[in-house]
């Protein structure tokens, strides 16, 4: 069923404008590397949003507390959902207890439900790839530098089912989300393992037999 159909829907689903069930906000302005400091309040980029969660990639910007400060509209709560406008539009990434308090960059825009206990079904929805589809036929721009809006991604249809099935459905594929992780997790260990022992095994320090 593609993003904005209105056939088939299940009874007692409702279709609604995801920007009437959740608050959206742009992000802050472009960031200055003399901004930047060491530690400090990390800022959110697209690149840091991967199977619907925050993981920083190395980098990361940090701003200091006074400057954190003055962009405090752009703060971060728990279960706030971020989406990236610009580059992979549309992608989605929920907010947990741990990032509270970090700030987002402009080419991400920041979903808030009304409803903190449907961020984990909104954050599987926007995370399809029919509303990929949907947003991305949706944007605009040159190649390459494509994006969307507050006005577009709040106009993006989302089908609701009742409101315990959205929980078991948010919960459902969490859980999967969670297995994707760690099994990434255990790949890059094992890539990291890989290259420390290629550099010994390469350079005679350690030999190719027990």
């Amino acid at each position: 069923m593609s993003a904005d159909s209105r056939e088939g829907i299940p009874e007692g689903w409702q279709p609604v404008p995801l920007g009437d069930i959740c608050d959206i906000q742009s992000g802050g302005p472009a960031l200055r590397r003399s901004e930047e400091v060491t530690g400090g309040v990390p800022l959110v980029r697209p690149a840091d949003l991967r199977n619907r969660r925050i993981s920083p990639e190395p980098g990361m910007p940090h701003l200091s507390p006074e400057r954190a400060r003055e962009l405090r509209r752009h703060r971060l709560v728990a279960d706030d959902i971020l989406v990236s406008r610009t580059g992979t539009v549309g992608r989605a990434a929920l907010v947990t207890e741990h990032e509270q308090e970090w700030l987002y960059n402009t080419h991400l825009l920041r979903v808030r439900p009304h409803d903190p206990a449907q961020a984990l079904y909104l954050v599987a929805y926007l995370a399809r790839r029919a509303t990929a589809d949907w947003l991305g036929s949706r944007a605009v721009g040159t190649t390459g530098m494509r994006s969307i809006t507050v006005r577009t991604l709040s106009e993006l249809p989302v089908l609701l089912p009742p409101v315990d099935q959205q929980r078991d459905i948010g919960v459902a594929l969490a859980a999967v989300d969670e297995k994707i992780r760690a099994h990434e997790d255990i790949v890059r260990t094992a890539g990291v393992l890989r290259d420390t022992l290629s550099d010994l095994l390469m350079s005679g320090r350690l030999p190719p037999y027990p």
